[in-house]
């Protein structure tokens, strides 16, 4: 049990886990407001424009991958989430007083959901990189983990809060309560103690944007991994499409939509809690993860009550984060220093920017044949995943064939990865060197040689 939290230990860790709970708790009753608000208040239940505002709300950090990962790489991070965190919540009042106003159109809110899009792309891979910088490599995968228990745990009370609230209420002040929110994490941001942020490799010049996109090519169990994000972002994680129409059918309102979000959490908040527990993040559980998640979607679209569903919901959401969590610990621990921002950039692009490719063409399956198809669509992709990365898993020489059992396999995850060498930032410094591992590839068969080239000269100098 010590173990699964050791990193809230740390002081800075503890404040920034505090400050985004309070922020994600606000984030979700606003997500639940906005997505209720597009299907019932400001078109006629239609899904095909809820999936048109996921779209919008995730295309920039797709559009501006390179960019955005740039800036995460060569600015305060600290401080470059002070100023997405503030632009956040002021977007967050000014959707709030349109609603409360009734001025709010279905245009507006399209157009508020990409200003969303811009400034969380420039927040997510920031906030990702600067678990790096808060605990030490080591701990890297643990915080990452707790970083998604935080983030369910929200997410399994602003959706039930939200719900309810709106019912009370109205949606516009979900908005409202959401730009407070942000207050927390501002004050945990500037709470930190600077001189215990661990040292970071500051990107230079030698290090171009084109870097990061060479880095992934050069690791194909980087690629392989994108895929399968990719599958399940795009047609698995619509979450909001399935569970808004699905609590439509069944004839519940916002409170049961709010009520199916939060039992979603229940078992992401079991999923991250179990990454938390391993010691590293390993790719296989990625692999069993996304054919539990296809396996467990396409078995709740045959749910024939709405609390059956909401049952089956809590083993999609546990497969969905044990996925998640260890793909993100897999890139934070595995990937060089200097390019760390730009990498996870890109991981998130990859989940976040395959929303706008997935989310309208799902909105439209519900629309045009039901929720349960749409459902069905995402399993299915998951299943895909799962079979791309056996494949690459069988292909890439890590299964093995027992040696004392015929019939049983072995996986070896210690297999020497093959990267592209890092680059010696141009300002070099004792700190730098002292405080950047640097990995470089191991050749098996070139150590076989040299010991046998070794043995050899020793046998020939014996008398």
């Amino acid at each position: 049990m010590k173990a699964m939290f050791r990193s809230l230990g740390l002081f800075n860790y503890r404040v920034w886990f505090i400050g985004a709970l309070i922020s994600n708790i606000g984030g979700w009753m606003q997500s639940t407001a906005q997505d209720w608000v597009v299907l019932t208040e400001l078109t006629n239940n239609d899904a095909t424009a809820m999936g048109v505002t996921m779209a919008l709300q995730f295309g920039p950090p797709l559009v501006l991958v390179s960019f955005t990962g740039w800036v995460a790489d060569h600015f305060d991070r600290r401080k470059l989430l002070m100023c997405t965190q503030t632009a956040l919540g002021l977007l967050a009042i000014t959707v709030g007083v349109l609603l409360l106003t009734h001025v709010m159109t279905l245009p507006l809110m399209w157009m508020f959901a990409g200003m969303f899009g811009i400034a969380n792309a420039f927040d997510s891979p920031a906030r990702q990189a600067f678990v790096s910088d808060v605990v030490s490599r080591q701990n890297a995968a643990n915080a990452v983990a707790l970083n998604s228990a935080s983030f369910n745990t929200a997410r399994l009370i602003g959706p039930a809060v939200g719900g309810i609230m709106i019912v009370l209420v109205g949606t516009g002040w979900m908005f409202i309560i959401n730009a407070a929110t942000f207050i927390a994490m501002l004050v945990a941001l500037s709470m930190m103690r600077k001189d215990e942020l661990e040292p970071r490799v500051k990107a230079t010049d030698a290090t171009r944007l084109a870097d990061g996109f060479r880095y992934v090519a050069r690791r194909k169990d980087l690629l392989v991994l994108f895929v399968m994000v990719f599958l399940i972002g795009a047609f698995g994680m619509n979450f909001p499409i399935f569970a808004s129409t699905m609590a439509l059918e069944f004839g519940r309102n916002a409170d049961g939509y709010g009520a199916l979000s939060s039992m979603l959490a229940i078992g992401s908040l079991a999923g991250a809690l179990m990454a938390a527990r391993r010691e590293r993040a390993r790719i296989r559980v990625v692999i069993v993860a996304t054919g539990g998640f296809g396996i467990a979607s396409i078995v709740s679209s045959f749910m024939p009550e709405y609390w059956m569903y909401a049952l089956i919901v809590i083993l999609v959401g546990f497969t969905t984060v044990s996925m998640l969590t260890t793909a993100n610990g897999y890139v934070q621990t595995t990937t060089d220093p200097q390019l760390r921002g730009r990498v996870l950039a890109l991981y998130m692009a990859v989940i976040m920017g395959s929303t706008p490719i997935g989310a309208p063409i799902v909105g439209w399956v519900a629309t045009a044949f039901g929720p349960r198809t749409a459902i069905q669509v995402g399993g299915v992709a998951g299943l895909l995943a799962c079979v791309i990365g056996a494949v690459w898993l069988v292909t890439s020489g890590r299964l093995h064939r027992s040696e004392t059992n015929r019939f049983t396999f072995t996986l070896d995850e210690t297999r020497p990865i093959q990267v592209v060498e890092p680059k010696i930032p141009e300002e070099f410094s004792d700190e730098i060197a002292q405080t950047t591992p640097i990995a470089l590839p191991v050749d098996h068969d070139v150590d076989d040689a040299v010991d046998a080239a070794a043995g050899a000269d020793r046998r020939a100098e014996r008398p």
